[in-house]
């Protein structure tokens, strides 16, 4: 049975396909033809329907827009080798997900419905993904509060929206970034292992002034004396220090990275000792200056691997080895391109193949 028959499905007449140039995508600004939409009410997630992606209606008062229940998930589809198309983990997208819509008194989302609503829209639109080396088709998951009403509460209503877009290479070269002293990207006890919208405005400032400063991102850190290192603007951060590749420890102020997740898992496929603990600002200097420190890079679903080249701290700016085709974080990029492309065994069955 074709997968798409068993979700309520309303076709786009007017297809914007042909107006891309998939040589010359710029992330974020094309989208698919069609969109998932759930509702939840009276208790229940209602039934997922694929519709054309476009407006939808919502009254000023609805509960996102004033209380900030809004989380959402990224993810990614790739075209393979012979045609058909992965979606990239979808289980391990879904329990972050959970894990996210429980930390924001959020209901808890059938597995199925995520599942299925995935596959049945990458289906129906499985022209939009891009067959270039390096591009991909870019997939968000959304769910907001919808519940209309002034007072301060939990909703009751909410409405899950699935969209898909192509994208390029996030990154096009390595990153400068700033150690950031001063603004927080996380608290002990708040939404930092949670991925809600409120956490990515919040960070916006102190990206701003590090932009301001010659620097592409910052490093977010605890703000205590040592500046021990949390993440990488928006992603995870890894630090290959005497043949051994670093990663802060998961906590309720860093977010666990699907990517992240896959990283550690190459690594030590490839040998590599991996360690999660606690890295200060200083160790990052002292390693410097040692030469031990080869490597830096973030780690997240839309840019997979970032090199990093430049870490500012203070008044100090280190300038790291350049990068090629032998670094640690290109040869996992190319893995985890292989696996998704099916060029490399899916060994870890992180592939669900459709199309």
């Amino acid at each position: 049975m074709d997968i798409k028959t068993k979700i309520a499905f309303t076709q786009n007449t007017n297809s914007t396909l042909s107006n891309v140039n998939f040589n010359e995508l710029d992330f974020g600004k094309y989208m698919s033809d069609h969109m998932v939409l759930s509702a939840f009410k009276n208790g229940a997630w209602q039934d997922a329907s694929i519709v054309p992606f476009g407006p939808i209606p919502m009254m000023p008062t609805i509960l996102a827009l004033h209380y900030g229940q809004s989380v959402f998930e990224g993810m990614k589809a790739f075209r393979m080798k012979d045609g058909k198309i992965s979606i990239f983990r979808i289980k391990k997208h879904f329990d972050r997900l959970q894990r996210t819509l429980d930390r924001m008194c959020m209901p808890p989302l059938p597995y199925e419905l995520f599942e299925e609503s995935l596959k049945a829209l990458i289906e129906v639109d499985k022209g939009w993904v891009p067959e270039k080396d390096g591009s991909s088709l870019y997939i968000r998951p959304l769910i907001f509060a919808t519940e209309e009403r002034f007072g301060v509460k939990i909703s009751e209503e909410y409405l899950m929206i699935i969209m898909t877009g192509p994208v390029p290479p996030f990154y096009p070269k390595p990153l400068r970034v700033k150690v950031e002293d001063r603004y927080g990207r996380a608290a002990k006890g708040g939404t930092g292992g949670a991925k809600c919208a409120g956490n990515y405005g919040g960070a916006f400032y102190a990206t701003k002034l590090a932009r301001e400063a010659g620097f592409d991102q910052v490093l977010w850190t605890d703000l205590s004396d040592e500046l021990y290192i949390e993440e990488s603007g928006t992603m995870n951060i890894f630090f290959l220090i005497d043949g051994k590749l670093i990663t802060p420890p998961l906590s309720e102020t860093i977010l666990e990275g699907v990517t992240r997740d896959s990283i550690i898992t190459l690594s030590r496929e490839m040998g590599i000792t991996v360690e999660e603990r606690r890295i200060s600002s200083n160790e990052i200097l002292q390693s410097h200056k040692a030469g031990t420190l080869l490597e830096v890079f973030g780690a997240g679903t839309a840019a997979v691997t970032a090199p990093i080249c430049a870490i500012g701290l203070k008044e100090i700016t280190i300038d790291l080895p350049a990068y090629d085709s032998n670094s640690v974080c290109m040869k996992l990029q190319q893995m985890m391109t292989a696996i998704r492309k099916g060029t490399l065994a899916d060994k870890f069955g992180w592939n669900t193949v459709v199309g």
